[in-house]
C-alpha cells in the first residue's frame, strides 16, 4: 500500500510536507502542493479519509445544491461548464462533491438537513428559484456557501456582468445602423434575465433610443429553452413595424427564434439581425454562425470553488459577504449585418 513516506521519497519533501498538503494546511506553495498531489496520484495513493476527517475536523465534501428546471439538467450548457470548473478545483484540493436534493432515502427533507446530514463543510447553490423556503433555511444557517446568480448580502455570490454584457450587445446592433431594437427576454423571475432586461433597458436610454413595450417579449416565463425563443420570435413577428435588431438573452432562445424567422419564409441576418447571450458551444455551428456575448462558465465554477474552500479553510477569518462579478466578451460572427441608410 502506497503511503505519505513513498511519496516524500519520490517527491524529496519531507512526510510533514505531504502530510500538510492531504490535511489541506494553508502554509504549502501551490507549486509543492501539485507536484505532491501528481505524484500521489500517480502512485494511486489514497488518503485515509477517516483519519483526516478526526484530524482536521471536517470531512472534505462540499455539497452542491443544483436545480435545472428545465428538464436539461448538468447537459444545460451554462450549468455544464459551470460545475466542470467547480470540480476541478475542488478535487485538486482534496474535496469530494455531492448533490444535495429534498430528499433522503427516499423520504422528503430539507436541503439543511440534507448538508447535516451528509456532514458539508460547505455549499455551493445554483437554484433559479429563490422563493423556495427550504433554500432561506439554508441560507439561514451557518453553513459557509457560496450563490451562483444571485443578490444578496447574507452570503457570497459570483455571477457574470449580465448587465454589461447586454449593453454591450445593444451597442453592437446600434453600431450597425439598428435602431429598432427589440429583446426577447428569459423572464423577470431569473437574476439573469432580470439583469440582461435591465442592460437591455439601460443601453436604449444610453444611446436614446425610444422603449417600446412591444419590443420585449418572452415565451415562457424563465424559460431559456429553443421552444421559448419560437414563441418569444413569433410574438414579434405578429406586430405592424417590425424591428430590424433583436438581442435575445440566451442562446436557445436566439436558436428557437432562428426557427421563427426561417417558418415566415425570412432570414438572419438579412430580414433581421440576431445576437444571443452565453456563448454555447452549438453557437458557432449554426447557420448563421451566431454572434453573442460570451460568459465563461468555466470561470465562475473555479471562481466559486475557490472562494467556498477559502471559507471553509479559513472560518475564523472575519469579513463580509463577497459579490464577485465576471465579465463578459462579445463575439462576432454572422448574424448581424450592417444596414444601409434607408433601411432603418
Amino acid at each position: 500500500m502506497i503511503t505519505i513516506y513513498d511519496i516524500a521519497r519520490v517527491t524529496g519533501y519531507s512526510p510533514t510536507t505531504v502530510s500538510k498538503v492531504f490535511n489541506g494546511y494553508t502554509d504549502v506553495s501551490q507549486k509543492t502542493r501539485r507536484i505532491i498531489l501528481d505524484t500521489a496520484a500517480e502512485l494511486g495513493y489514497v488518503p485515509n479519509a477517516n483519519a483526516r476527517s478526526l484530524t482536521m475536523k471536517r470531512s472534505w465534501t462540499i455539497g452542491m445544491l443544483f436545480v435545472e428546471p428545465t428538464g436539461t439538467g448538468i447537459r444545460h450548457p451554462y450549468f455544464a461548464g459551470v460545475i466542470e470548473g467547480f470540480k476541478k478545483v475542488a478535487t485538486s484540493q482534496g474535496y469530494d462533491l455531492i448533490f444535495i436534493s429534498k430528499d433522503i432515502g427516499g423520504r422528503p427533507s430539507g436541503y439543511l438537513e440534507h448538508c447535516k446530514i451528509r456532514g458539508v463543510d460547505g455549499v455551493v447553490v445554483i437554484l433559479p428559484d429563490h422563493s423556495d423556503p427550504y433554500f432561506h433555511e439554508l441560507m439561514d444557517s451557518s453553513f459557509p456557501m457560496i450563490m451562483l446568480d444571485y443578490d444578496t448580502d447574507r452570503a457570497s455570490t459570483v455571477s457574470s456582468d449580465n448587465t454589461e454584457g447586454s449593453i454591450t450587445a445593444v451597442e453592437y446592433l446600434y453600431s450597425l445602423g439598428h435602431r429598432r431594437i427589440a429583446h426577447i427576454s428569459g423572464g423577470m423571475s431569473t437574476f439573469a434575465g432580470a439583469r440582461r432586461n435591465l442592460g437591455y433597458k439601460q443601453a436604449l436610454a444610453k444611446l436614446g433610443l425610444t422603449l417600446d413595450p412591444a419590443y420585449i417579449v418572452e415565451g415562457i416565463e424563465g424559460d431559456y429553452t429553443v421552444d421559448s425563443g419560437y414563441y418569444a420570435m413569433r410574438k414579434l413577428l405578429e406586430l405592424k413595424d417590425w424591428p430590424t435588431g433583436i438581442f435575445a438573452a440566451g442562446d436557445n432562445l436566439a436558436v428557437g427564434a432562428m426557427r421563427a424567422i426561417k417558418e415566415k419564409g425570412l432570414s438572419v441576418p438579412e430580414d433581421f439581425s440576431l445576437i444571443g447571450f452565453d456563448d454555447i458551444e452549438m453557437a458557432k455551428y449554426l447557420t448563421p454562425a451566431l454572434t453573442t456575448i460570451r460568459q465563461d462558465t468555466y470561470l465562475l465554477g473555479k471562481t466559486a470553488a475557490e472562494m467556498l474552500i477559502s471559507s471553509i479553510e479559513n472560518a475564523d477569518a472575519k469579513g463580509g459577504a463577497q459579490d464577485v462579478i465576471l465579465p463578459t466578451e462579445l463575439v462576432i460572427r454572422e448574424s448581424c449585418r450592417r444596414l444601409t441608410e434607408d433601411e432603418d
